[in-house]
């Protein structure tokens, strides 16, 4: 579903996500979110009562939601999924990203993480689930990849570990190097976990999510 075509409570939630990844926390302000998402200051205290902490949490489970759901549509573009080439596909949307548009975007999730861990008890708690929702994506599409069950957690955790620290190194550096160095150290060793062949083709399903042209 394109921007445009949310309600004024979704759009805010989008809006707060890609504030938050740009500026922390901080640049998250209810009237920035409401001026962002176009939307009436007076429904921010009717959608979110909880005010800036509601909102704020909202916006890292929403991340946490479409990171999860970019798993599958990343595997629906490859000929033949392997780890690698998730992983690949995973790190090519930063490095597109910042190859266009500049290194100003980060995850929301790692922002809202930093900025709020120890002093926003429920927003750490937002980010622990964001994370876990993504990771469990990660570790399930492993196992369909034939990496062992009792293997895919701990590799789905190199993955968002090593990712996550590149997004931060290539916005300090304003260069991908660090993100395509991931992306070509990590393959063999993703790959070499594979211990049995891939389901069928018909088993897999890409997400329907559309949000727009920001993560």
């Amino acid at each position: 579903m394109a921007v445009s075509e949310r309600g004024p409570r979704e759009r805010m939630v989008f809006s707060a996500a890609q504030l938050i990844r740009r500026g922390g926390v901080s640049a998250a302000g209810m009237r920035d979110v409401a001026a962002h998402a176009g939307a009436p200051r007076g429904s921010l205290q009717h959608y979110f009562p909880g005010g800036k902490e509601q909102l704020v949490n909202e916006a890292v489970g929403w991340a946490g939601r479409y990171a999860s759901r970019r798993v599958s549509r990343f595997l629906a573009a490859l000929p033949t999924p392997t780890p690698s080439g998730l992983f690949a596909e995973m790190v090519r949307q930063w490095t597109d990203e910042y190859e266009t548009s500049g290194f100003a975007g980060g995850c929301p999730v790692a922002a809202a993480t930093a900025d709020c861990a120890e002093s926003t008890d429920s927003t750490r708690q937002a980010a622990s689930a964001a994370f876990a929702h993504w990771h469990g994506s990660v570790a399930a599409a492993l196992v369909d990849m034939g990496v062992p069950p009792e293997r895919a957690p701990s590799l789905a955790t190199l993955m968002l570990s090593s990712l996550e620290g590149a997004i931060l190194l290539a916005r300090a550096e304003r260069d991908v190097r660090a993100l395509t160095t991931v992306s070509r150290e990590l393959a063999p060793l993703l790959d070499a976990a594979v211990t049995r062949g891939a389901p069928a083709p018909e088993r897999r399903h890409a997400g329907h999510d559309r949000v727009g042209t920001e993560t």
